[in-house]
């Protein structure tokens, strides 16, 4: 579990340099430059994400079982997760409703696939790394928001085409975890 804590630590304090405005992250850049901040940054979150990886794998071969989550939340998670694989396309297609109206799909993708995953699971390993996660997310989603109003932000409507090939593409994307990439990656498949 250390490991896991730690890669956490890591992974998710390198990606809240923003939460408490950028005087601190700009501060970091300026005194170590921009070449030098990318590359500790880069190489903080790789190590932190390989952390995290290695630490759940160990965490989920001892299992500390601290509640058995009812069926539905299983099928609810699955819904959750088609609204978390919309987002995070959301993120990446230009000129989409969505983000036009959400301003922040990436991060709430984060929180919802966080949300989905607490839901489904009752390990410790599970809700010290999901509720990390959703615990950032929350955090990064408003202090985004917060700061998009001090800078006063416009966000352009999105069009119809690019909003439908962002829903197209996320249940594709929905449907390839679901049936496949899941088992693949993560080692548990979610439809046999």
């Amino acid at each position: 579990m250390a490991y896991l804590v730690f890669g956490l630590l890591l992974f998710l304090g390198t990606h809240s340099l923003r939460v408490g405005g950028d005087v601190r992250r700009d501060a970091l850049r300026e005194r170590m430059g921009e070449a030098r901040f990318k590359g500790l940054y880069s190489l903080l979150s790789a190590a932190g994400l390989a952390l995290v990886v290695y630490g759940f794998s160990v965490a989920r071969d001892t299992p500390t079982v601290l509640w058995t989550p009812p069926a539905g939340m299983r099928h609810l998670a699955f819904l959750l997760m088609l609204i978390a694989m919309v987002l995070i396309v959301a993120a990446y297609v230009p000129r989409n409703a969505i983000r036009a109206r959400l301003h922040h799909p990436m991060v709430l993708s984060v929180k919802v696939w966080a949300l989905a995953h607490l839901l489904a699971n009752g390990t410790l390993a599970h809700v010290v790394l999901f509720g990390a996660f959703l615990l950032w997310s929350v955090l990064t989603f408003r202090a985004s928001r917060q700061r998009d109003r001090a800078q006063a932000l416009y966000y352009p409507p999105g069009e119809t085409v690019p909003t439908l090939i962002t829903v197209g593409v996320g249940v594709l994307l929905w449907l390839v975890f679901l049936s496949w990439l899941h088992g693949i990656l993560m080692g548990v498949r979610l439809m046999a």
